[in-house]
């Protein structure tokens, strides 16, 4: 899929690709022919030795000056993490980012391996906390979803259709775990993977992301035909549509679209291709966009997921890590948790779960910056 950012993006392993000038609207750029003539007099080669020969012992006196006062280092060193770890963590966890007291997130809990047995995990992307504190952890493909209590401890696991991708995950305050794949949303019980019913909707199959409200509702992304984000109350009806919610605003459609809700209903829409956030009202009515294709602060590259705190706080993960924005979408930091962020949720306690494809992180964010 090509989008206005100019890039080509893969879903699966969210590599992304430039594209050619061609595919740009604009003819490919052609480096003229650069021509080295080796011939020449004597003189001229005399005269190119003896500049050499002055600038090398000039050269080297300007990279050692540059050494001394720090400089050199510093542009090689690069800009570093802003995720802590805490001594105090379980035993085994990974370090990740650097120690520091006014880092923005700390480390507490690391769990999983690359593997197929109990707590190990081969493609976790998908991640849920219901009200007792388990965590629920899903696979993109296999269909298989793992249940760990609060402090990573392996309690069990279930499977759903291994044949699909799931293709997003939540779970409510009661232990019911809703999965997306095939275009339809499940509800099971988060205990036994048994399967309670489907979400029923007119318009058919198409959804493609749910997550739950803090009123028990449930806000998903639908895709079939167009980009709408549909609202339904706790007994799963539809309570509103916004219809072409991201197309409408870029003129331009959005494939794959994460959601996220604020503890004030409002919504947000992670548009991957689009490389923006769109925010709504909890009556459906856009409110701002920010971000755009980059690799500057504010810039997104391949974004993965979002989730919000309890202070309203945004969380965007891609290639640099996790990006944080104010509610008005506002950049105020960024951390690099171990990993890549494929999937993100809060708790009740403002602690932020990561998936990270063979590994489960827990992170305590500070009150402020």
């Amino acid at each position: 899929m090509i989008g206005a950012n100019l890039t080509a993006r893969c879903a699966y392993c969210n590599s992304s690709l430039s594209v050619p000038d061609e595919l740009r609207g604009r003819p490919a750029q052609i480096i003229s022919q650069v021509h080295i003539d080796f011939k020449g007099s004597g003189t001229a080669k005399g005269s190119k030795l003896l500049l050499l020969i002055v600038l090398v012992p000039v050269i080297g006196v300007i990279i050692a000056v540059l050494a001394m006062s720090g400089a050199l280092v510093s542009v090689l060193s690069g800009n570093k993490s802003s995720v802590a770890v805490n001594p105090a963590a379980k035993p085994g966890v990974k370090s990740s980012g650097i120690k520091g007291e006014n880092s923005f997130a700390t480390q507490t809990l690391n769990f999983g391996s690359e593997g197929i047995g109990p707590g190990k995990f081969k493609d976790a992307r998908a991640i849920a906390v219901d009200g007792a504190g388990k965590i629920y952890v899903g696979e993109y493909s296999g269909g298989r979803i793992q249940v760990f209590d609060a402090q990573g401890k392996f309690i069990t696991q279930w499977t759903v259709d291994a044949k699909m991708p799931l293709r997003g995950m939540a779970a409510d305050r009661n232990g019911v775990v809703y999965v997306v794949q095939s275009g339809v949303i499940s509800r099971l019980d988060g205990a036994s993977g048994q399967v309670l019913g489907q979400i029923p909707y007119a318009s058919g199959w198409g959804f493609d992301n749910v997550v739950v409200a803090a009123d028990g509702g449930l806000v998903a992304a639908w895709y079939k035909n167009r980009d709408d984000i549909v609202r339904l109350n706790s007994s799963g009806q539809v309570s509103r549509t916004i219809t072409a919610a991201i197309s409408s605003v870029t003129e331009r459609s959005e494939l794959d679209t994460h959601l996220a809700v604020d503890g004030l209903g409002n919504i947000y829409a992670l548009g991957t291709f689009n490389n923006a956030v769109f925010k709504f009202s909890p009556v459906g009515k856009f409110i701002t966009r920010f971000g755009d294709a980059g690799d500057e602060p504010g810039q997104f590259r391949a974004p993965a997921a979002i989730a919000v705190d309890g202070k309203g706080r945004v969380y965007v993960s891609d290639f640099k890590g996790v990006q944080v924005f104010d509610s008005n979408g506002r950049y105020l930091t960024v951390f690099k948790p171990q990993g890549s962020a494929s999937g993100m949720v809060f708790n009740d306690n403002d602690e932020l779960f990561v998936a990270a494809r063979d590994h489960v992180i827990k992170l305590t964010i500070k009150e402020s910056l």
